[in-house]
């Protein structure tokens, strides 16, 4: 399996009684598949894995799978700062059907660069679905190393790395690392909706995105004008999204999401403690982006 392109790191509606809204979560994926998306991600942190219990998440990779149906890559959020937590959340994403796990790098406990190759070897030596590490250093505590990230993509199954570590050196070194190894088939992925242009003019081959949850369309064609060569068009549409990019991280993720697609009368719904919602002061800016953009 090859990951490219722009996959959406979904929200998860919760209705009035803080329950997970199926029906919400199937109108949001035909919405995203609808606006020219690759591909789907469930249970992810924007779908605040955190907060959501391992039978909601199980749920919702099963939503998903049904939903999607092959139309373009389903991919279960899998990770877990245990090992054996993760192990068992990617068999389950297996068995459901998805076309991919995410796996977060454990948080918290800050392993070593050879605790985390365990755990990535553990996952794939005990499961045959592609694995995609997530990185996001500024969560988790833990910044996986250009040299470890080159002995992990060298496992079967691990297909992929969402880099959401924002050092735009980094990801040279990481193609520089991939390149030395002999390795095509791995795929630097964007972390960071405000870094895909960049990273995908540094060899990266599209983005796990949260605007997208927002603005699919033009995401998709920002993302789909770079990866063909054409960099002025993806650079206007890069503009254009620019302050939407910014807005939907003026407090944690996802909760400037959910507000915003609140505002579009999508399904979101509230996010769940202790995410509190958007400061009043804070709601203004959010519907000014929408309304520049047409959104609402």
């Amino acid at each position: 399996m090859k990951l490219e392109g722009t996959i959406v790191a979904m929200v998860t509606p919760f209705n009035d009684e803080d329950v997970v809204d199926e029906t919400g979560i199937r109108e949001n994926i035909n919405y995203l598949i609808d606006r020219g998306v690759e591909g789907v991600l469930a249970a992810g942190t924007t779908g605040e894995s955190a907060t959501i219990t391992h039978d909601e998440q199980r749920k919702m990779i099963d939503i998903m799978v049904d939903e999607v149906n092959g139309r373009v890559k389903s991919i279960a959020g899998a990770g877990s700062n245990s090992s054996k937590e993760a192990l068992g959340l990617v068999k389950y994403a297996e068995k459901a059907g998805a076309d991919a796990a995410l796996v977060i790098t454990p948080y918290y406990n800050k392993p070593q660069p050879h605790g985390l190759y365990e755990h990535y070897r553990m996952l794939t030596e005990s499961t045959n679905i592609p694995i995609i590490v997530y990185n996001v250093p500024s969560r988790t505590g833990t910044d996986i190393d250009v040299d470890t990230i080159g002995k992990v993509a060298e496992l079967d199954n691990i297909i992929a790395i969402k880099e959401a570590n924002p050092d735009l050196d980094k990801v040279s070194q990481i193609m520089k690392k991939l390149k030395s190894l002999g390795n095509n088939d791995f795929s630097v992925i964007s972390g960071n909706d405000n870094l895909t242009l960049p990273m995908i003019s540094l060899g990266a081959k599209g983005v796990i995105s949260v605007l997208a949850n927002v603005d699919p369309a033009r995401m998709s064609a920002l993302v789909r004008n770079a990866l063909e060569g054409d960099y002025n068009e993806a650079q206007r549409i890069h503009y254009e999204l620019y302050d939407l990019m910014k807005v939907l991280f003026i407090e944690s993720n996802p909760v400037p999401a959910k507000t915003a697609l609140n505002l579009m009368n999508r399904p979101a719904g509230n996010v769940r403690m202790p995410l509190g919602s958007l400061k009043e002061e804070n709601k203004p800016r959010v519907k000014k982006v929408l309304q520049d953009l047409k959104l609402i």
